[in-house]
This record gives C-alpha cells, sequence and structure tokens, in this order.
C-alpha cells in the first residue's frame, strides 16, 4: 500500500480523490494548501503527492519547488492536477482538472512504479 497525500483548496476535490484512492488501495491523507502539506510531508512521508497548482497561502508551484529543494523530499514524485497546466512547474506528470477516474489511477500508479522524472 502507498502513502499518497492530495493538496487542494477544494475540500470536495480531496474527498472525491481521496475515495478514489483509497477504494484503489492506497492510504491517502489530505490538506488544503501548500503550507499544510509541506507540514504533512515532514510528518506522514508519503510516496507520492498530488497537488492543485492555484491555492491560498503557498501554491501547488511553491509547494514543489521547496520540495525538490529539500533532500529529504526532491525525490518524492508529484502529480499536478489542475484548472491550469501551465502553472505546473516540475511536477512529474499533470492531469486537467477535472479528471478522469482512470486518468488519475492510471497516473498515480505511474508515478509509483517509476518515480521521479517520468515527464
Amino acid at each position: 500500500m502507498s502513502k499518497v497525500l492530495v493538496v487542494d483548496d477544494e475540500p470536495d476535490i480531496r474527498f472525491m480523490h481521496r475515495r478514489i484512492l483509497a477504494k484503489a488501495g492506497h492510504e491517502v491523507t489530505e490538506a488544503g494548501d501548500g503550507a499544510m502539506a509541506l507540514a504533512a510531508v515532514r510528518a506522514w512521508a508519503p510516496d507520492l503527492v498530488i497537488t492543485d497548482m492555484m491555492m491560498p497561502i503557498m501554491s501547488g508551484v511553491e509547494l514543489i519547488r521547496r520540495l525538490r529543494e529539500d533532500p529529504a523530499t526532491a525525490m518524492i514524485p508529484v502529480l499536478s492536477v489542475s484548472g491550469d497546466s501551465q502553472l505546473a512547474g516540475q511536477a512529474d506528470m499533470v492531469l486537467s482538472k477535472p479528471c478522469l477516474t482512470a486518468s488519475l489511477l492510471a497516473a498515480v500508479e505511474e508515478l509509483l512504479l517509476k518515480g521521479r522524472g517520468t515527464r
């Protein structure tokens, strides 16, 4: 079972992604913005981060930048699920929001198998 952190300022999106991923056998936790996500990454050490890009307090762009700067978190794969894929920055893979369940699960499985650098 893989540990997946879902980061989005929309509670309904977090709930939906949690249900999909949990049903597929993943352990899931959530964060409502990038700052909360950084704390969750440090405390929980996820195998994958799924993040929106446009969020208050700290954007997904800044979250990914900080993850990449820290040697302890630099190799965690990041999937961007956002309405604006131009903002994906250093994400390892990008899905447009809204995404189909099958697309989300396929991207998660690919990133978990291959790790970082699968752009």
